[in-house]
């Protein structure tokens, strides 16, 4: 059995990436020459990873999902990125990011890793300016800052509402630059679809080339996991539809242990469910909430009215409308963490006040309007008014936006320790596809800020050190037998779903999927529907392998085998999220057991029993995975129950 080991290095959380750095082992520029490493994904963490892998001499090679390492879900990202300047002079500072953060987190993540984040946050700026990352400006020219959820002080830059696309264009160019230089070599439409593991090591990839159907053989000295998160599982998420956990759970199933399945998070501004014929949400994104005012009718009787389409928004007076957010959490109002939100606009809706279907509530721009001007709105928030008018057709600028919560991020993911080194030797993760940074959830703008931490600050540091003891290992041979047995088993797996010849095709299963996930397995949780959730996910499992469907062959472009491989992963990852969501017998952050709370409804902690990470190792097909535990200590930070009053 593997120990859990995080490796923390020793010395006060201040100095310990300080004091890493500066006793981590490197590599010569000689020896990098002769080391191959593999970097799986090309987002934000993926691209810059292989980026600075790059530029630092190690030949990499770099495998892309889509077309072009410009079209990563990384570009679906609109608010900001996190960083502790305190340019507005309103009192940020490193400290108070890296406190934000644990708290925001509910308590739930690594001290160290979260400090280091806050740490390197500053840098990830004069990076991406440096890039030429169009950051919006005050008058004067300097960078400028808006607030985000779960913070008192504004320390999110950004690009209007497309901060993902102007980051990611950043890394593109840095990558490109890479790949025009011959230290990067650029795989496109090449899926993950094993690890191989040589002598216990992490030695490379099998993939299947999207275009072709051909299966493929990868090696090198390390692979680096950064594919982004398992949101999908729910089939209805703000993800696009190719953004899957197949790497990761490819991973876990050769060893790697996955950390916090059941921390999802819900995101509380996305434009609500119009109809069963979906295969996707559309994120508007939390800067809304900046200037936007969240609220229901005050009474029944007119929420229904505007249901029935007897009333408009624009027909209640202010003491008609109940703002529950600024009512109940004076001291943040709109700005209250992701998971404190999504749960009181449910709540809402639960007790009869939604509007809309009933599973909505209204963002409402007037006051900021009015107070602002129109064209300010506008120059803040243009594009993301626009896309909301083309999906909705309703214009935001005179009647409130209609939004509720949808699954959006996974805080879980594949478990590392400081280095981002999972359980395997040589294999790390990065980005999204960690766990590390955010406990049981994320504070908005700090995805981009974890990813961009873990590509350009964080990894190039820690793979040098796990390299620099494989300068004698020669090249690795794709000729060895583990890459002919992994290679098989793979082609096994494919020929397994071609050859079921069912009657339903892999979105059945995976709506099927998503609706008990959303269920039981989504914002809130009890026992007894996890339980359910366990006997209906075994019973999908069962059709999945009796009843698929997958039209085309193999060893051609075939979508449909894409979805069915990735649905088959779906599964395991279901289970695996109620499995862990059943064991904790408590609520915090993104995990909400109903049979935990207090008298006002908000998350009860059981710091007592649960103040850990429970990291899960696979035991076989159809055995219930072994959970291992990795405590939590704060040094410097009191644990308390969140407060946001």
């Amino acid at each position: 059995m593997t120990k859990l080991n995080s490796n923390i290095p020793a010395g006060k959380v201040q100095e310990k990436w300080t004091n890493y750095k500066a006793h981590q082992n490197l590599v010569n520029p000689a020896n990098k020459r002769k080391l191959d490493v593999i970097v799986v994904g090309t987002g934000l963490a993926g691209g810059a990873a292989a980026a600075s892998f790059g530029e630092l001499g190690f030949n990499v090679k770099n495998f892309c999902i889509s077309d072009s390492p410009r079209r990563a879900h990384s570009i679906a990202a609109q608010g900001g990125i996190n960083a502790a300047k305190n340019y507005p002079g309103d009192g940020d500072s490193v400290y108070r990011l890296f406190y934000d953060t644990i708290k925001g987190g509910d308590y739930r993540a690594r001290e160290a890793n979260v400090h280091r984040l806050a740490e390197v946050s500053n840098s990830i700026i004069d990076q991406c300016v440096a890039q030429g990352v169009p950051f919006a400006r005050e008058y004067s020219g300097y960078l400028d800052n808006r607030s985000f959820g779960g913070a008192q002080v504004s320390r999110t830059f950004y690009a209007r509402g497309q901060t993902g696309q102007q980051l990611l264009l950043g890394a593109y160019g840095a990558l490109s630059k890479e790949v025009e230089k011959g230290t990067v070599e650029m795989f496109t439409r090449q899926e993950m679809l094993d690890l191989v593991i040589v002598d216990g090591k992490a030695r490379g990839i099998i993939t299947r080339n999207l275009v072709t159907g051909k299966v493929e053989r990868h090696a090198a000295h390390a692979v680096v996991i950064a594919t982004g998160g398992y949101g999908n599982v729910f089939f209805l998420s703000t993800n696009a539809m190719a953004s899957n956990g197949s790497a990761a759970i490819r991973s876990w199933r050769r060893g790697a242990y996955f950390a916090n399945p059941a921390y999802v998070q819900i995101h509380p501004t996305c434009v609500p469910v119009h109809g069963d014929f979906q295969s996707k949400l559309t994120l508007m994104s939390e800067s809304l909430r900046n200037d936007g005012r969240i609220w229901v009718p005050k009474k029944k009787e007119d929420a229904v009215a505007i249901r029935e389409g007897k009333k408009k928004p624009t027909d209640l007076k202010e003491d008609e409308r109940d703002y529950y957010l600024e009512r109940r959490y004076p001291a943040f109002g709109n700005l209250v963490p992701r998971d404190v939100a999504s749960r009181a606009a449910k709540e809402r809706c639960d007790a009869g006040f939604g509007v809309g279907t009933g599973l909505a509530v209204y963002l409402d721009f007037a006051s900021a309007i009015e107070r602002l001007g129109e064209d300010v709105i506008r120059a803040r928030y243009g594009n993301l008014f626009q896309m909301y008018e083309k999906i909705v057709d309703d214009n935001p600028y005179k009647t409130p936006m209609m939004i509720y919560p949808a699954i959006h991020y996974t805080m879980g993911g594949t478990w590392v320790d400081y280095e981002l080194q999972t359980t395997i030797p040589g294999l790390f993760a990065g980005g999204e596809a960690n766990f590390s940074d955010h406990g049981a959830n994320r504070l908005g703008a700090s995805a981009l800020m974890q990813g961009l931490s873990d590509g350009y600050f964080v990894l190039p540091y820690t793979i040098q050190n796990y390299l620099a003891d494989e300068i004698r290992t020669p090249r690795i041979s794709t000729d060895l037998p583990e890459f002919k047995q992994a290679e098989k088993d793979v082609n096994a797996r494919i020929s397994k779903l071609m050859g079921i010849k069912g009657s339903k095709s892999p979105d059945y299963f995976h709506k099927k999927l998503g609706k008990i996930m959303w269920e039981y397995v989504g914002m809130a949780r009890t026992k007894e529907g996890l339980e359910h959730a366990l006997k209906e996910i075994a019973q999908i499992r069962a059709d999945f392998y009796k009843d698929l469907r997958v039209v085309g062959t193999a060893d051609s472009f075939n979508p449909e085998l894409e979805k069915a491989l990735r649905i088959a992963d779906f599964i395991d990852m279901g289970e695996l999220m109620a499995y862990d969501a059943h064991h904790r017998e408590e609520s915090c952050g993104g995990h909400f057991r109903e049979e935990y709370q207090t008298p006002e409804g908000e998350a009860m902690r059981n710091d007592k029993d649960y103040m850990y990470v429970g990291a899960w190792e696979f035991k076989g097909e159809g055995e219930k995975p072994e959970l291992h535990k990795e405590d939590l200590k704060y040094e410097e930070i009191e644990v308390k129950t969140r407060n946001y009053k």
